[in-house]
């Protein structure tokens, strides 16, 4: 039988009595269990931290909201923490007193006794007390559904056993800042909760897809329509067999982080603050996952944009001209990202806009830009569209310093050349990152660079939480 533990209540943090080879905390200590192999390896006191031998997801009770005392789902969700702007901080709080941006995005000082995380994890409380969030009854790995017109991405929602890059279980693509790290890290601690999930990327097949694909035919435990046209579908699988199933199938493979690195990098500083402490095994020792097969029912991806505000567009095209064949585009928006399209099948290509007019750039000399990346990168970096678009155009050729007070970022094309058009400057169109060229260069243990992909649709934020003190 599995056995999920909760055996310790996380306001008192006693650390085990015995450090020696048992069980992460979360999981079954029963020996012959479907967790038994994920174990603490050589773990002699309560400052170590876990090494799971592979990748796992555990099952753990959601507290999720309550419909017919917090309203519906589509008004007390949001999109994640980091794609919120102001104005939309203010729609979503305006949608609902429990909308979970106030969760997430608290309002307040930045420290203190009555800080905006402080805030946070009171509001939380309220929220648990008058009902309007509950939690499920038995623990589960659940599975979500986003479907957007004919595109279907389908995966896991359940707590990741969390480990360091340099283990190859779960693989970074992206460098992280300390700031929304730290951020993170004060909400985690001050609501003792994941409140939203990261999202990992694997290939799959096997049993863990299987599972994924079978809960079609079962009827879902929570459904929504968002404003956006996306509609949401949560199921829970809590089947023994088909848990042990999905266990023995992840265990032996690895995942890339395709959204999330600020909170995967706060739930290791946590959990490493935590075992410094002496607190031994506990819930920090996982995070709230959303894990999707990236060949079944996979995400979209899409290029982020890059604008240039203290270079004109005419002046970008002169520049690159001697090394690129430029060539001026007429037509839409839309003919020209289709035109990008086609050229990249050759190679790296781009597109250069003032906001008025474009310019496809392809067709550079391969030694002309094999000699502008660094050659100690592998292949698969190198051979990246952005790879080329910082270090050849934006470093090489155009000569601009290469940091986020030069070059800016949009998640659509349309966004990128009206940011251009405003300050006279260059909008930098690129292609999509194909999901197997940023699991090949993480596979490389390399990072791409800063704002490479946008994978679509995020996970929504509230579906379900992680509360530390039910597992």
């Amino acid at each position: 039988m599995l056995v999920v533990v909760v055996a310790v209540v996380v306001a008192d943090r006693t650390p085990p009595r015995s450090f020696g080879q048992v069980a992460v905390w979360g999981l079954s200590p029963v020996p012959g269990s479907v967790y038994s192999p994920v174990t603490i390896s050589a773990m002699t006191s309560p400052t170590d931290v876990p090494r799971p031998r592979g990748l796992v997801l555990a099952p753990f009770r959601a507290l999720r909201f309550d419909e017919s005392v917090a309203g519906q789902l589509a008004d007390v969700t949001s999109p994640p923490y980091d794609v919120i702007d102001d104005e939309q901080l203010a729609g979503y709080e305006a949608a609902s007193e429990h909308n979970v941006v106030r969760i997430i995005l608290p309002r307040g000082p930045e420290s203190g006794a009555e800080s905006r995380y402080v805030g946070a994890a009171r509001l939380l409380e309220q929220w648990r007390a008058s009902g309007a969030l509950k939690l499920d009854d038995e623990p589960a790995i659940y599975v979500y559904e986003m479907r957007e017109g004919s595109h279907i991405q389908r995966g896991l929602l359940g707590a990741v056993a969390l480990v360091q890059p340099d283990a190859g279980i779960i693989l970074p693509h992206e460098n992280t800042m300390a700031g929304p790290v730290s951020d993170r890290l004060l909400l985690t601690k001050a609501t003792q909760a994941n409140t939203e999930p990261i999202f990992l990327v694997y290939d799959g097949g096997g049993a863990a897809s299987a599972a994924v694909s079978d809960v079609g035919a079962h009827p879902p435990i929570a459904v929504s329509r968002t404003a956006d046209g996306i509609e949401h579908r949560l199921w829970a699988i809590s089947d023994e067999d088909v848990l042990a199933a999905i266990a023995g199938d992840l265990l032996t493979r690895r995942a890339t982080i395709a959204d999330g690195h600020h909170r995967y990098a706060n739930y290791l500083q946590h959990q490493a603050e935590e075992h410094a402490a002496g607190h031994g095994n506990g819930p920090w020792d996982f995070g709230l996952t959303f894990l999707v097969d990236a060949t079944a029912f996979g995400p979209q991806v899409h290029a982020i944009h890059r604008v240039m505000p203290t270079l004109a567009a005419n002046e970008a095209v002169r520049l690159a001209s001697p090394v690129y064949t430029a060539r001026p585009l007429d037509g839409s928006l839309d003919d020209a990202l289709e035109s990008l399209a086609t050229a990249g099948k050759a190679g790296a290509a781009f597109v250069v806009s003032d906001g008025q007019s474009r310019w496809l750039l392809s067709d550079a000399p391969a030694d002309f830009v094999a000699a502008h990346l660094p050659a100690q990168q592998s292949a698969a970096w190198r051979g990246l569209d952005v790879s080329a678009a910082h270090h050849v155009l934006i470093r090489a050729i155009w000569g601009l310093t290469d940091d986020e007070t030069t070059v800016d970022y949009r998640h659509d094309a349309p966004a990128a050349e009206a940011a251009a058009r405003a300050v006279g400057g260059t909008a930098l169109l690129l292609n999509p990152t194909p999901v197997e060229a940023v699991i090949a260069v993480a596979n490389s243990g390399e990072r791409m660079p800063r704002k490479s992909t946008l994978f679509t649709p995020k996970p929504r934020t509230g579906f379900v939480i992680r509360t530390f003190d039910a597992g």
